[in-house]
């Protein structure tokens, strides 16, 4: 999954960052709301961790333009404000969760993964198919009762393959969730991923390449 985090202090965009990518998931940094917006414009995110007081465009209006745009992802507000007004002033505006800084980085976690889950292509909890078994909460992958030990990269290109139920998912879709903005278009980061994948998963192959096209797990 791709993230979007927008909060103007350095050190603690940093950290969330660096924390968040040790769960597999691809991130973004945007120090204020104007560079938000490019990101937004540009990246087709899962979910946006948004601080509430931005310098120059303010939280709430990215807030509001995002929801008034009719994009799909989710909306994690934080905020230092922590009175009821202030959390119901947050929904109204179209968020969808509300964080008082400070906050436990577990429970961003949690609460990051809980609205992909409610998002228009959600995910349950643990993805599974042809014998394999993904849980993103313990970091885990089964197959056929086989514990498989993934980096980062390979765990998030197994899990948007798992969750494409079946389905082809070009290199360029996962080269856009599961890297971030840095990522050289004309890479073979995806490929070398992929050949790697197949190795760790092992015989039967499970992973199948639609020349041209893509990728998709076999049926089991």
């Amino acid at each position: 999954m791709r993230i979007l985090i927008v909060e103007d202090e350095p050190l603690l965009a940093r950290t969330v960052a660096a924390g968040l990518r040790e769960e597999a998931m691809a991130v973004d940094v945007a120090g204020d709301g104007a560079e938000a917006l490019e990101r937004l414009a540009v990246h087709d995110y899962d979910v946006v961790v948004l601080d509430r007081d931005l310098p120059g465009v303010h939280g709430d209006e990215v807030c509001r333009q995002l929801t008034r745009s009719g994009a799909t992802c989710r909306i994690l507000m934080l905020t230092a404000a922590r009175s009821l007004d202030d959390t119901v002033a947050g929904f109204g505006l179209g968020a969808d969760d509300y964080l008082a800084k400070p906050f436990r980085f577990p429970e961003l976690v949690v609460r990051i993964r809980a609205l992909c889950r409610r998002g228009p292509n959600g995910r349950p909890v643990a993805l599974e198919a042809a014998g394999v078994r993904l849980d993103p909460h313990r970091r885990e992958v089964v197959r056929e009762g086989r514990e498989i030990r993934l980096t980062r990269k390979e765990f998030g290109v197994l899990e948007l393959l798992l969750a494409a139920d079946g389905g082809v998912v070009s290199a360029e879709q996962l080269l856009e969730k599961a890297w971030d903005e840095n990522a050289d278009p004309f890479t073979s980061a995806v490929r070398i991923t992929i050949y790697w994948l197949r190795r760790k998963l092992g015989d039967p192959p499970l992973i199948h390449t639609e020349p041209g096209v893509g990728y998709r797990l076999a049926d089991r």
